[in-house]
């Protein structure tokens, strides 16, 4: 069966992906052999999180909306906080809106 996977690195950071063989694929990533270049220099990873998908086109669609979450949508996830996820899809952004254009018509006489 495939799954989409995310594993947690040594330094903190979380890896997503997708297999047809989890056990194997897990073994890949903290041997070295076979592993994503990512997870090799942040060994070992530990799985945090594991999803069944009917077919791996699905468990790779899964893991590409995945890898586009934040990292507090990520936790939420992982955590089983499924109520939370909506929330977490709202960007904040620091940015101020830009000021509405000015209104149209003859500039006031002066």
């Amino acid at each position: 069966m495939p799954h989409m996977y995310i594993l947690e690195c040594a330094d903190g950071s979380f890896y997503v992906g997708s297999t047809w063989d989890i056990d194997r694929r897990l073994w890949q990533h903290n041997s070295g052999e076979g592993g994503a270049a990512y997870t090799k220099r942040r060994r070992p990873v530990k799985l945090v999180y594991l999803e069944e998908c009917p077919r791996i086109a699905d468990a790779y669609a899964r893991e590409k909306q995945i890898q586009g979450w934040n990292r507090a949508k990520r936790i939420a996830l992982i955590e089983g906080r499924f109520d939370d996820l909506p929330a977490l899809s709202i960007r904040h952004s620091k940015i101020p809106p830009p000021a509405p254009p000015p209104p149209l018509g003859n500039p006031p006489a002066g």
